[in-house]
């Protein structure tokens, strides 16, 4: 889930943050990728008529076109990819898993009631409601990727957070997820929509947290109270608190101590029974992740297997051997050839001065006034063409 509303909070607030351009802009950097997401997001989106794709076999090989096929991409754009895969979960994200498996269960309910009863969208619908990385999924992409070549790690526990600390420690540029909690546990460059496919045309979305951290006025401790004020994968949300509300108040309160105080002195919202906003602060501030220069964070890029790839893809899975061949001869040409350096990496970055900063967030303020006037003009000009009477033909 990530955090909710994020990205609105920050397209609002602070768009600096935000930067969007092609894949190919990314050449030349390595990047930390969430895997977990990357394969939910697979086996979502690679289908044939509505349905995950299947081997003659019956297994599902949607993961698996998916992690091939778009890891081929990424490395074509000049882009070393390392996955990063979940380990266990923490033991204050329990609750929400729980809830996730009841949602699917309900879920997978409500699809078997569409296919007798309802029409092809509710059908297409509720089947990806249900859609659930597996262990075997895990297992069978960490297969291919090794085949590939191209390195993974397992996280001990929430694979972003360990993609943040490898991009902190320099071992990458950047961490790739859906997942808006990678800025929450301080990835200094979230990359969005790197997996999507190119039928998608989406572009692919850079983050930095330092401008978000400017814009929006905080550290990074009243930046972690405003995730979690939004709603976390630990905590219950509090109804009725929306974005704005939230940070209208970590704003005036600066704490998640002084809004609880103040929610509990006014009454006008209700706090979960239990709400352990204090541990999950803690896991955003301290997650258990390995540091980047610890020897099960060492990875290379290797040639391909194509041998075992079309033992794999092709012999057990059904995939065509042409195009399996094809792919690993793109793959070990791209990987082999090696990189040529971006201009960036010859250059020490230089901190701002608080006159650069100042003129940042000058800059910032004078495009959201810009950006609220033109909405208000908008807004005015739509109710009085409503307000005028019709004209009769």
């Amino acid at each position: 889930m990530g955090i909710k509303h994020l990205y609105q909070v920050i397209k609002e607030n602070c768009p600096d943050a935000i930067k969007e351009g092609e894949i190919k802009a990314q050449f030349g950097r390595k990047v930390a990728i969430d895997a977990s997401m990357s394969l939910y997001s697979f086996l979502v989106a690679v289908r044939s008529n509505g349905e995950q794709l299947m081997s003659d076999t019956g297994e599902t090989t949607s993961h698996l076109m998916g992690m091939f096929y778009r890891t081929l991409r990424i490395v074509e754009n000049g882009i070393k990819p390392l996955y990063v895969f979940d380990g266990a979960p923490p033991k204050l994200k329990s609750g929400e898993l729980a809830k996730r498996f009841q949602r699917k269960s309900e879920a997978q309910e409500s699809h078997e009631e569409a296919k007798e009863t309802g029409t092809a969208e509710e059908v297409e619908k509720f089947s990806r409601r249900t859609v659930r990385v597996t262990r075997e999924h895990n297992a069978e992409a960490q297969r291919l990727l090794k085949l590939m070549g191209i390195p993974y790690i397992i996280a001990p526990t929430e694979a972003e957070a360990q993609c943040a600390v490898l991009a902190r420690g320099g071992k990458v540029y950047a961490a790739a997820s859906e997942d808006m909690d990678t800025l929450t546990f301080d990835a200094p460059v979230l990359l969005r929509h790197l997996t999507f496919s190119e039928q998608r045309k989406e572009p692919v979305q850079e983050i930095h947290v330092d401008r978000v951290l400017e814009g929006l006025e905080m550290d990074r401790k009243q930046f972690i109270d405003l995730c979690i004020l939004l709603g976390c994968d630990y905590v219950d949300p509090v109804k009725g608190i929306g974005p704005k509300v939230a940070l209208n108040l970590i704003k005036e309160h600066k704490t998640l101590e002084a809004v609880v105080e103040h929610i509990n002195k006014t009454g006008k919202y209700t706090l979960p029974e239990d709400w352990p906003y204090q541990d999950a602060r803690l896991l955003f501030l301290e997650p258990d992740v390995r540091p980047a220069d610890h020897p099960d964070c060492d990875f290379k890029w290797e040639a391909p297997d194509v041998d075992g790839l079309v033992k794999f893809l092709v012999e057990e899975k059904g995939f065509s051997e042409d195009r399996v061949r094809g792919g690993a001869t793109r793959l070990q040409k791209n990987l082999k050839s090696g990189q040529q350096s971006r201009l960036e990496g010859f250059f020490k970055v230089k901190e701002k001065t608080d006159e650069e900063k100042a003129s940042l967030k000058r800059k910032n303020d004078e495009k959201l006034a810009a950006a609220k006037k033109q909405k208000k003009e908008a807004d005015k000009a739509k109710k009085e063409a409503k307000s005028k009477p019709k004209m009769n033909s």
